[in-house]
């Protein structure tokens, strides 16, 4: 009688340790900011859910868009820090352009004197920025 292979499980495994190996402290870093960044997102397009209905006076269809929006950008921040947590590639450029249409906003809330708002983007946005950066020229 021929011994059963754990092949299956020994091939996991090794892909676990595979996707350790290329988790890199600067990686982690990322994929945390981008976490983060991917809840404060959602949270606001839920506050902006609520202020549809306390508020009377609103426009609903680009008040919808917008909500959907901020539905689908915190849902690419989340796929691009699964990305960096899993070692691929495909989270690096979504992760850079949208910080840096983070930094833009941030650019134009200072302009608008909304310092608290810029200074909390830019919190985020800048060291994103950096880490993914490092990420990108150490790996090719």
């Amino acid at each position: 009688m021929a011994k059963k292979s754990n092949g299956a499980k020994s091939s996991k495994v090794n892909a676990t340790k595979r996707n350790d190996a290329n988790l890199s402290p600067r990686r982690s870093t990322v994929a945390a900011l981008l976490y983060i960044e991917s809840g404060l997102v959602l949270a606001l397009g839920l506050w902006l859910v609520v202020l549809g209905f306390t508020h009377e006076k609103k426009e609903l269809p680009p008040l919808i868009g917008v909500v959907i929006f901020a539905i689908l950008g915190a849902a690419g921040l989340f796929a691009s820090a699964r990305g960096y947590v899993n070692g691929k590639s495909f989270g690096r450029s979504p992760t850079i352009l949208a910080n840096l249409i983070a930094v833009g906003v941030a650019y134009y809330q200072i302009q608008g004197k909304f310092y608290i708002g810029a200074v909390i983007i830019l919190a985020l946005a800048l060291p994103t920025l950096y880490f993914a950066f490092m990420v990108a020229k150490e790996e090719g």
